[in-house]
């Protein structure tokens, strides 16, 4: 394969690793968290990643131009959750929040939304309570109805009301209903300004919400044919084949993730 020739989609594993060797110094690695390096859990705060992840992404950080988490949670908690690691990059909130050294920093449209955000998270819990659990995320409120589903369509119209009425955006996603500011990002908008210097991207992903991150991937490559991406799922039984359907490659569960990291270094 020529260095400038990019791999027809679904790329081999084994030949989006032979590139990405090749092409290390320009490749980006992006992970969603939930789902993806951690198990998800009933209660969304006792979601950890899995044992072997923080180091392989230490690892892979040393190998590679750029590694970043990209998810729906806050830049404090993904800290909370990797306090060793110091080569990986943190996007919150869809990449309303982002670390950067060592600062949390906010997209300024967002900012206004912190107090609203607070009367919405109380008027919340005012609503509901257990099974129900609801996240408050500084900038959005999730609500999660995984240990009640029968409960989805009550949980999903009291969301889609409070979002009409004060100007929210709704973000669906795995047994969740969260409500945002009606500020344009996503995570596919993250991917899209990260990879505009890198040669590689990869992103890894379990929910609807990182589609965007697959698309993202794909315009790229429809305007620079050097550039490759590389998507891939991790399957589940709740998002059904549709975030497997749009990825070139699935794997089965976080912990398959880390390895497939770890076994892919091993050819550098």
């Amino acid at each position: 394969m020529a260095e400038t020739e990019r791999p027809t989609h679904p790329a081999s594993a084994d030949d989006a690793w032979a590139r990405t060797a090749r092409h290390a110094s320009g490749t980006t690695f992006f992970f969603d968290f939930d789902g993806v390096l951690s198990p998800i859990t009933k209660k969304p705060g006792d979601s950890q990643p899995v044992a072997a992840v923080p180091a392989v992404l230490e690892r892979l950080a040393t190998k590679v131009g750029r590694v970043a988490i990209v998810s729906a949670r806050p830049v404090d908690f993904l800290r909370d959750r990797f306090p060793t690691l110091t080569h990986v990059d943190f996007f919150g909130l869809y990449g309303l929040e982002m670390l950067h050294e060592g600062e949390v920093v906010t997209k300024p449209a967002a900012l206004d939304y912190v107090e609203p955000m607070k009367a919405l998270d109380a008027a919340a819990r005012a609503a509901f309570h257990e099974p129900v659990e609801v996240e408050y995320k500084r900038l959005s409120v999730a609500l999660h109805f995984r240990n009640c589903p029968e409960r989805a369509a009550e949980v999903e119209q009291w969301a889609h009301e409070r979002a009409e009425r004060e100007g929210l955006k709704i973000q669906g996603g795995r047994m969740v209903v969260e409500l945002k500011p009606p500020v344009n990002q996503d995570k596919g908008m993250v991917i899209t300004e990260t990879v505009r210097d890198s040669a590689t991207a990869w992103y890894f992903g379990d929910d609807m919400s990182d589609i965007r991150a697959f698309d993202a991937l794909r315009a790229r490559e429809a305007a620079d044919p050097g550039f490759f991406g590389m998507a891939i799922a991790v399957a589940n039984n709740e998002t059904g084949a549709e975030v497997s359907d749009a990825a070139d490659l699935t794997l089965v569960s976080p912990e398959a993730v880390a390895k497939f990291i770890n076994d892919g270094l091993n050819r550098f």
